[in-house]
């Protein structure tokens, strides 16, 4: 089996997230409650696959030549899976809560290649 990094990726600015905090507040909180039963039946329907549930991502520091740095992405929140192949590790994700119920954009998901031997 293959291993593959699933990264959340959305943004504040985003159609969907704009139609999310136009919602009415029990609206939303319906929403909420029916995208996170739903993530819990995706992760229970995967739990074979799944190595680590991974977390919600934070605020992101940047490093380079300069020194440290305040800077933003698209990162939500991550997972880590093992799949036979990298279509079969994508395949995991159609239809994820993460966009069909809340305003996420997509998931994108790669491969964690061994290391090069020296």
């Amino acid at each position: 089996m293959k291993r593959f990094l699933a990264i959340y990726l959305g943004s504040l600015e985003s159609a969907a997230f704009k139609q999310w905090n136009a919602m009415g507040e029990a609206e939303r909180r319906e929403r909420q409650r029916a995208g996170m039963e739903a993530w819990m039946r995706w992760g229970n329907e995967h739990v074979k696959s799944i190595v680590d549930t991974g977390t919600p991502l934070g605020k992101t520091k940047r490093v380079d030549a300069s020194g440290v740095s305040n800077t933003k992405n698209m990162m939500t929140g991550y997972v880590i899976i093992e799949a036979e192949s990298h279509e079969a590790a994508a395949r995991l994700f159609a239809n994820h809560p993460h966009f069909s119920i809340f305003p996420g954009e997509s998931v994108e998901i790669m491969e964690c290649l061994p290391l090069p031997k020296m």
